[in-house]
């Protein structure tokens, strides 16, 4: 009998730290490149990303709601960034100044810390164990500040965000015919195509830290961005180059070598929660899903989400372009006026009307209404050249 107790007693012993040793958390990071564009991998040379796509789970296209920031209006009065950055953060395309993000729902368990070096992204700071955001930083500072933070904190989230790449996009924008990049991102001497192999580079610290400090075996590393860019430069609305972004998860349990066919940046929060074992920030009709097909034990032969974000831009798109046809309209056929007027009232959920579409209850829903209102302004349209 007492032979018996002591192997039972060792048993559960054994059982006990097996279990502590599964719920050990891994450190998740979040290293964003600010306006990558989907095409940067094959284009640059960025050895240390390309080497991260063949150990890793790669999405060649994950797509971000249209990359508009008003100043004026509802969403200007809580959000400080662009359409994709609170929906990161909130895992739903449902954005209201009281749901919670996705480092809040970590930061009950554990500790998180967020680096870059602009002040735009306060608004979605908001819950973060540690934040810095210093826009006196280079990239380099930033990726500095981030390894010290590793080395002196306990962190299991962290966001690195790298903005130099999107400024220079803007740089490239706004240069003259005199420059070799005029309106070309890829040109020669592009600013943005350094700072983006700059951004490589600097990745490649990173890694090189974790491997160092022991701590790679036990890091998911996801590599992305809030938003993509354009040929010319900067993320403009309407260019669907905007909408797109690369995105590779690497580490324990990740499939290699796998590529997704789709992702959506909203699926990004409830992703990284199902990794550390916490609820998903949101669970509204808007919120998306983690992708455990990003694992390599569950099978990604069946993967086919619902195209939702792609959907949603691209009627978004449409929008734009048929109420301007209905507009330039009005010159030569005047009740054009009244329809134009009248489509106030109609409940598109546009680019303009982001706080109101939590109204529609549900993507799906609020998909369905979108379709039925372009459906009909484009017959208004073909009817009235008809005539």
């Amino acid at each position: 009998m007492k032979i018996f107790c002591t192997i039972l007693f060792l048993a559960i012993t054994h059982l006990n730290l097996l279990s502590q040793t599964a719920k050990e958390p891994p450190l998740v990071i979040l290293y964003m490149i600010d306006g990558l564009h989907w095409e940067a991998p094959e284009k640059l040379d960025m050895p240390i990303l390309n080497s991260l796509i063949k150990e890793g789970t790669y999405i060649q296209k994950s797509y971000v709601i249209i990359p508009h920031h008003p100043t004026i209006g509802d969403y200007s009065m809580h959000n400080s960034c662009s359409f994709p950055n609170p929906m990161l953060h909130q895992g739903t395309i449902f954005i209201k100044p009281e749901n919670k993000m996705i480092q809040e729902a970590v930061s009950t368990e554990y500790k998180t810390a967020f680096v870059v070096n602009t002040t735009a992204y306060r608004s979605v700071s908001r819950g973060f164990t540690i934040s810095i955001m210093d826009p006196s930083l280079s990239d380099d500072q930033v990726v500095d500040q981030a390894i010290r933070l590793l080395e002196n904190q306990d962190i299991n989230f962290m966001r690195i965000h790298l903005q130099t790449p999107g400024s220079m996009g803007v740089s490239v924008y706004s240069s003259g015919p005199d420059k070799p990049y005029y309106r070309n991102i890829w040109g020669k001497e592009s600013p943005y195509a350094a700072s983006i192999e700059n951004a490589d580079k600097l990745l490649g610290q990173i890694i090189s830290y974790l491997q160092g400090s022991g701590k790679w075996e036990n890091t998911v590393l996801i590599v992305t961005s809030d938003h993509g860019q354009s040929d010319f430069g900067w993320h403009s609305l309407f260019d669907e180059d905007s909408w797109v972004t690369p995105m590779v998860f690497t580490g324990p349990g990740i499939a290699r070598d796998r590529e997704l066919s789709y992702f959506e940046h909203t699926d990004l929060a409830p992703t990284i929660a199902w990794l550390l074992g916490v609820d998903a920030p949101n669970t509204d009709g808007g919120a998306g899903n983690a992708v455990k097909e990003i694992m390599k034990d569950f099978d990604a032969t069946h993967y086919h989400p619902p195209m939702f974000i792609k959907t949603i831009n691209q009627q978004i798109k449409l929008y734009n372009i048929l109420h301007s046809r209905m507009i330039l309209a009005i010159e030569n056929e005047g009740y054009f006026s009244n329809i134009v007027a009248f489509m106030e009232r109609e409940p598109f959920y546009h680019q303009d009307r982001i706080s109101d579409w939590h109204k529609a209850g549900s993507t799906e829903n609020l998909i369905e209404v979108n379709a039925n209102i372009l459906k009909n302004m484009q017959m208004t349209l073909d009817q009235s050249i008809s005539y």
